[in-house]
């Protein structure tokens, strides 16, 4: 008689999409819920501030909220503009006609390290080739508490590190075409 293996939990499939002004709520959450975890793992810093349901509708207006959904429950984020944040340094970035910035990323922590992020990163990337963008253009707290090492494993570059006021980053870009869009195994 063969033992039957232990099967792997069901998981629903993620589903990629804009988010709609009703998640708002979900995706203040799962922010929070973020920056707790950063924080209980690696003390205070500027990862620790909060967000609100108000700061997310701010974001829906000035550029463009993605959520990942397993099922109905948000479980991941990240926002999409055209205006440069106020801590990007353009002069380190490659010539860029239509540059899109990536700020606010943060997937629920019970759902990391199970692919949230990096499907988050694909379609990010997707939608700013269909948006006529050209490049994606970002920052990470070069601490332990930053994302750096992720966005390098999603194929971005790290084009630059500096000082914004007392907060240590680094700047990392992703130039998009139409060949940067197909997925690579790892």
């Amino acid at each position: 008689m063969t033992a039957l293996l232990p099967q792997p939990p069901f998981q629903v499939r993620l589903l990629i999409e804009l988010a709609r002004p009703d998640d708002a709520g979900a995706i203040a959450a799962i922010r929070v819920r973020a920056a707790e975890d950063l924080t209980e793992r690696f003390g205070g810093g500027h990862w620790s501030s909060l967000a609100s349901e108000k700061n997310v509708v701010s974001g829906m207006r000035t550029g463009r909220v993605v959520v990942a959904r397993r099922g109905a429950t948000v479980v991941g984020t990240l926002s999409l503009q055209t205006k440069k944040p106020w801590a990007i340094d353009t002069t380190y970035f490659t010539q860029s006609s239509a540059p899109w910035y990536l700020t606010n990323m943060a997937v629920d922590p019970s759902q990391q390290r199970k692919g949230v992020g990096r499907e988050l990163m694909v379609d990010a990337e997707r939608f700013v080739r269909e948006w006529g963008g050209d490049a994606i253009r970002l920052d990470a707290y070069d601490s332990p508490a930053g994302a750096g090492s992720f966005y390098a494993r999603c194929g971005y570059r790290e084009v630059g590190r500096v000082t914004y006021r007392v907060v240590p980053l680094v700047y990392y870009e992703r130039v998009v075409s139409e060949e940067s869009g197909v997925r690579s195994e790892e």
